[in-house]
């Protein structure tokens, strides 16, 4: 179980928003913080403290008239911790060099590889092949529906047709390096994980996973630490001391820290 932070960007300022109240109309959200400094602030502090592949995200369409700003704050931000960082925000294979250039250890991808809500093979292969599949992160953020939790994109507002199950994560890691999955249901809202789905996330043993979504407190953080088996990773948002939450970093990281000395001291014994 590792730590992986985050840097959210929208509308050119880094900030932590309600995830589903994300809308391109106007480029709104529902903000939980704004902060008063820039994205590569945050890169070098995590490079300070030696924690990788945490992720940066353009929550602007490539349409908005933010999104130069936010893209710009995004690259500065990868270029402040060159190797560390992870990128993901309209991620297609014509601009994954401009991030990879920059600095990005991996980019992320959801909806390049759908269409009319299904994932279409032939264009994750094509994003695999541009930026190699040791070099990509699979973003399956997703929401609860009455027959389990599918998968959203578009900046979580539009749900597909595609569930998330052992199924499909085995269907995908062929094409990647690493699942990103955000809770879309609690994101932002700094109010407990979905236990269920990281329960379900606990029992994956393919590749590595990172949880994000909901995080409040240490015992979140220790349900995550037993429903995942030690094995997914989290993210905490809104509620780190970082975004104006309640839950100071450097306490985090000590929390991280011993849980990964417990496990292989278990691994050991």
């Amino acid at each position: 179980m590792e730590f992986r932070p985050c840097i959210d960007i929208h509308n050119g300022r880094v900030k932590q928003i309600v995830g589903g109240s994300l809308q391109d109309q106007k480029d709104e959200a529902v903000e939980n913080f704004v902060s008063g400094r820039n994205a590569s602030f945050y890169a070098e502090l995590y490079r300070k403290y030696g924690i990788r592949k945490g992720h940066v995200i353009l929550l602007n369409s490539r349409d908005s008239e933010y999104y130069e700003a936010t893209k710009a704050q995004a690259l500065d931000a990868l270029r402040a911790y060159p190797g560390g960082l992870q990128a993901g925000g309209g991620i297609t294979p014509e601009n994954a060099a401009e991030f990879l250039d920059a600095g990005a250890s991996h980019v992320i991808v959801t909806s390049y590889v759908f269409r009319d809500g299904r994932i279409h093979y032939d264009r994750l292969s094509r994003m695999a092949d541009s930026v190699g599949r040791s070099r990509l992160v699979l973003d399956l953020s997703c929401c609860r529906t009455e027959k389990g939790y599918y998968i959203v994109t578009d900046r979580w507002q539009k749900i597909t047709h595609e569930p998330v199950c052992l199924e499909l994560l085995e269907r995908l890691e062929d094409y990647c390096d690493e699942f990103l999955i955000h809770a879309v249901d609690v994101e932002g809202k700094n109010s407990g994980i979905q236990r269920d789905l990281v329960n379900f996330l606990g029992g994956w043993q393919g590749k590595p996973v990172t949880y994000a979504g909901g995080v409040h407190s240490f015992q979140d953080l220790e349900l995550i630490r037993q429903l995942g088996n030690g094995r997914v990773n989290v993210t905490i948002g809104s509620a780190l001391d970082l975004f104006g939450g309640q839950m100071p970093f450097m306490q985090v990281l000590e929390f991280l820290k011993s849980s990964q000395e417990e496990k292989a001291e278990e691994k050991r014994g």
